[in-house]
């Protein structure tokens, strides 16, 4: 559950089925704004999992990727790794979107999905990659997590 129109906090399992498509949480839906024609962006996650942006999020981010230099190597690496698989997708009658093939095995994502809301976009991963991925960050960062905790009041 969300306060504010835009924002998505919370942890969903879904099943992705054969055509690629997959659940985007009901709640997360109510809180989509009118502005984003019912539209997410989907992309490649800095971790093996799929970011789900809405659109008017993903109009900031392409903003954002115009404004880097594309004489730099590393400017455009960082664009193509964004951008080539931006896909952008509307919700079905079922609330459902479509992940292109690519995301879908970027992500390692099979039958389980588990959708998780990151504040501003959603995350799609296979429950096993997270647990994997979640414990090697916690263990090789606790002095960082710990100093973030201080910052955040929880």
């Amino acid at each position: 559950m969300t306060l504010n129109k835009d924002t998505f906090t919370g942890e969903y399992q879904y099943s992705l089925d054969s055509k690629g498509r997959v659940n985007i949480p009901a709640k997360f839906r109510q809180y989509l704004s009118k502005k984003n024609q019912n539209t997410f962006v989907a992309t490649r996650g800095q971790d093996p999992c799929v970011w789900i942006y809405p659109l008017t999020e993903w109009k900031k981010i392409e903003d954002e990727l115009r404004s880097l230099s594309s004489v730099s190597g590393v400017h455009r690496t960082f664009i193509r790794q964004i951008a080539r698989s931006a896909t952008p997708s509307t919700c079905d009658k079922q609330g459902r979107i479509t992940l292109s093939p690519s995301l879908i095995s970027y992500s390692h994502l099979d039958k389980e999905a588990l959708i998780i809301g990151m504040i501003n976009k959603i995350e799609i991963w296979n429950p096993e990659t997270l647990k994997n991925v979640d414990s090697e960050n916690i263990k090789n960062d606790l002095n960082e997590f710990n100093t973030l905790a201080d910052k955040i009041v929880i």
